[in-house]
């Protein structure tokens, strides 16, 4: 996917190993919505999906709607491709806030759903959202620094190899403050009917960080578990809140230690 490709429509970035035959992840991104953060996993994953991460334009203003539709319209086009391939549905921190508006609205397209550390509970920490409706003050050339006094907050340091930590403050960085503050707008307005989450009988795992200092993810994934009917929930006891990002942390060796791969026999059979 080209970098103009990137600017004008959300997509999926698609990694050089393209597996029709593997189940289909689908991992939407942060606020940063680069989708570039999931690298340091991609490898892991590739034991066993073909895996599609979602870019958000860095100027995109959608709404929830908009954006779910968007990712409902991707997932069915890569579908046509390979119909038959079970969907896993994996979103994080905003992403997860994505993920369940799109599972709500298609919950027939999902085997399995992931969700790490959900920005839905963003409201729970009223510092956070009153500080966010103040940002509009802070000009912009100060974006970049708050970005790096932001950092602690945002990951466990001493646990991301410092390339990681650069690339990082450099995604966060590369977002305009104007999307900054209408992502920051869309968390404060973020809702979902508890009815229809409840109805999701799909498998559901809930991954929080332990030690996330920027949200308090143990609680969120709590509370979402009491209306969930099909959960397990998974604490990260040292990780922050960028965990994905966090040298001893992988996604692929999480989901098969909890019994979240379905698909082992047919791994299997296209390895032989």
């Amino acid at each position: 996917m080209t970098i103009s490709e990137v600017e004008l429509n959300p997509c999926f970035l698609t990694p050089e190993r393209v597996q029709p035959e593997y189940p289909l992840l689908v991992y939407l991104p942060g606020m940063d919505g680069t989708g570039q953060l999931l690298r340091s996993q991609t490898a892991g994953l590739e034991t066993g999906f073909d895996v599609r991460s979602l870019a958000i334009p860095r100027k995109d203003l959608n709404t929830w709607d908009m954006l779910t539709k968007s990712v409902l319209d991707l997932i069915h086009a890569e579908l046509e491709k390979s119909s038959q391939r079970p969907v896993y549905l994996c979103g994080e921190s905003f992403g997860g806030c994505l993920a369940m508006k799109v599972a709500i609205q298609a919950p027939h397209l999902f085997k399995r759903i992931i969700l790490i550390n959900p920005a839905s509970s963003f409201q729970l920490r009223p510092w956070l959202n009153w500080a966010s409706q103040l940002t509009y003050l802070v000009p912009s050339g100060l974006y970049d620094l708050g970005a790096l006094g932001l950092l602690p907050f945002l990951a466990s340091l001493p646990r991301i190899s410092r390339s990681d930590r650069h690339d990082l403050l450099k995604t966060m960085r590369s977002v305009p403050s104007e999307t900054v503050l209408w992502r920051l707008s869309l968390l404060r307005e973020f809702r979902v009917d508890e009815e229809q989450l409840g109805n999701l009988t799909q498998p559901v795992l809930l991954i929080a960080g332990g030690s996330d200092r920027l949200l308090p993810s143990v609680t969120e994934v709590k509370r979402i578990a009491n209306i969930l009917p099909n959960k397990k929930i998974v604490v990260l006891p040292n990780c922050g809140h960028a965990c994905l990002l966090e040298e001893d942390i992988n996604l692929y060796e999480i989901l098969k230690v909890n019994d979240f791969l379905e698909f082992k026999a047919d791994i299997g059979r296209v390895k032989k």
